[in-house]
This record gives structure tokens, sequence and C-alpha cells, in this order.
């Protein structure tokens, strides 16, 4: 790998993950902040969404984002475990896509394709290219002798 190329992975693994770190933090950090808004008012997938945001749901579904999106965002930009997280933050991108996806397909910027489409691509990429092995700690963490005698371990924490 050149780099350029290095160079370009590392700067998109940190970028997205301070997107999605702030994010995370930000919605930690705000009492009132809740997703019934959000999924309530899902264009696609009504039903879905609308179960997401029942009272029994919604104190889940508000934990997984505020949390989700810290604990992702953390872990691309340390470069650990960014397999994981670009797997679960692609999820995460997708189910934040369809609420605002209208009937034919049309987005507010676009047809079919938006920035969530864009994150998760993004996501997708950081997870099967060993994005944290690039100037991240899934380099010292693939050295560490737990993760030599676990190639498990080492799939999900040091690529």
């Amino acid at each position: 790998m050149s780099n350029f190329q290095k160079l370009s992975l590392f700067l998109l693994r940190i970028t997205t993950g301070w997107l999605l770190f702030y994010a995370g933090l930000t919605k930690l950090m705000n009492p009132t902040w809740s997703a019934a808004s959000y999924l309530t008012t899902a264009k696609t997938f009504s039903g879905l969404y609308g179960w997401l945001a029942s009272p029994s749901m919604l104190p889940f579904v508000d934990f997984i984002n505020e949390w989700g999106l810290t604990l992702i965002g953390a872990a691309l930009i340390l470069g650990i475990f960014v397999r994981f997280s670009g797997i679960a933050g692609a999820i995460l991108m997708l189910l934040y896509y369809f609420p605002v996806l209208e009937p034919g397909l049309v987005i507010a910027h676009g047809w079919l394709v938006d920035e969530h489409i864009i994150y998760a691509a993004g996501l997708l990429t950081l997870a099967s290219w060993r994005a944290g092995r690039v100037w991240g700690l899934g380099n010292c963490c693939a050295n560490l002798p737990s993760c030599a005698n676990s190639p498990k371990l080492r799939r999900w924490l040091a690529e």
C-alpha cells in the first residue's frame, strides 16, 4: 500500500470516526434528545419505525443511538475494532436512511443516494481494508500475544 493510500484511508477513518463520535456525544450530553420525532415521521417502513418509537422500545433505541454512535466513532478514531465498527456503523446508517426515503426512491438531495449511503459505503470500505492497522491501535493490538494466539480476536480487534 502506498503512502498516499495509507494517508487516504487514515483520513477517511479519522474524519468518519469524528463525525460519528461527535454526533453520539452531542446526543449523550443533551438530556432532552430522543429519536422519537425522527422515527415517527418515517416515510418508508413507517410501521417498523413507529414500533421503534413506541414507549417500550424508545429507551433502547435512544441508548443504541447515543452509545452506538459514540463508541463506533471512538473505535474508528483509535483504530481498534474497525471491522466490527465499520459494519455496525453501516447498518446504523441504513437504519437512518430509510425513514427519509420517500416513495419513488426520492431523497431530499437526490434520487436513491444520500449522505447515509455515502457514510455506509465509507464505513464498509474501512471495515474491509484493515484500516485500523494504518496509523491506529489495530497494528499494536495485532502484535499482542493475546491476538497472536486467537485468530478470531485478532480478526475483530486488529483488522
